[in-house]
């Protein structure tokens, strides 16, 4: 467990990734997808090329991977997890980490006392676990991450649903209708997104989607968690139209247009400070 959230917010910049982690994500994702280019692990470990192929090369000597032309391969040939289209976990928590940080402290500023939300699992809205530390709330998190944070560190009652564990994007995620969740009641549910434009609220994977419409369908109210990046992006999938969310929460870097746009929606924009 990464114990990030109990930092402040003056902290520097995130280190790098540790190398032995980094190449247990690089072993993970080969194992879902069998090959994987130098590009493409530099693209999802945030990481330069450089670096990519030296790991590639002691990971090869050392018997864990197959060095090949243009990247790696795994060694048993044989798809091994199962495979959902998200980001790593690990990495996106360490992109815009100050910013994340100031929107999520924003979030949580949202909740009072005593009541009862909803949390998806994601990067940003496991930095909310710092600041929920200080209420005392009835939680419903698909993040297992975020559940185990909470529960080491405040009062709150955590709840999971059922569900299987994905290790890489750390979350609980169900194929199943019944999962506990509808047992659940929230007023608000806080998520993520990879992407969010005049489509609505992007999401990744079917499988994603499924897991969080059915938080959505036990809450009063969406709050959204995008930093300006996301803003304007767009994914393969759409979660839910603007017109199903009720408060976005960015940064002072996102574009005024888009802002405009989202409002004309009557979504409400709240803004801080981007300090990336």
């Amino acid at each position: 467990m990464n114990n990030s959230l109990g930092k402040t917010e003056n902290d520097e910049q995130a280190l790098p990734m540790l190398e032995k982690h980094r190449q247990q994500l690089i072993i993970d994702i080969l194992e879902q997808s069998q090959f994987a280019s130098v590009r493409s692990l530099t693209q999802q470990l945030n990481a330069s090329e450089a670096t990519i192929r030296r790991d590639i090369t002691k990971m090869s000597k050392r018997g864990e991977i197959t060095k090949i032309r243009g990247g790696a391969e795994a060694i048993n040939g044989e798809k091994t997890k199962k495979q959902i289209s998200s980001t790593s976990f690990s990495v996106d928590k360490t992109k815009r980490e100050k910013t994340k940080k100031l929107i999520a402290r924003r979030a949580v500023s949202l909740c009072s006392e005593g009541d009862s939300i909803i949390i998806n699992g994601g990067s940003s809205t496991y930095m909310m676990g710092e600041y929920l530390c200080k209420l005392q709330l009835n939680i419903l998190t698909n993040s297992f991450v975020l559940a185990n944070y909470l529960t080491e560190n405040s009062d709150n009652q955590v709840s999971l649903p059922g569900g299987e564990i994905y290790r890489e994007q750390g979350i609980i995620l169900s194929s199943y209708e019944s999962d506990t969740t509808e047992n659940y009641r929230g007023s608000m549910m806080f998520m993520g997104t990879p992407g969010l434009g005049e489509f609505g609220v992007m999401e990744s994977d079917p499988l994603l989607i499924r897991s969080e419409q059915k938080l959505k369908r036990q809450t009063e109210k969406l709050v959204i968690l995008a930093d300006s990046t996301k803003l304007g992006q767009h994914s393969n999938f759409i979660f839910c139209p603007l017109s199903e969310v009720d408060i976005l929460i960015t940064d002072s870097n996102a574009d005024p247009a888009l802002i405009k746009k989202f409002e004309s929606q009557n979504i409400e924009v709240l803004i801080v400070d981007a300090i990336d």
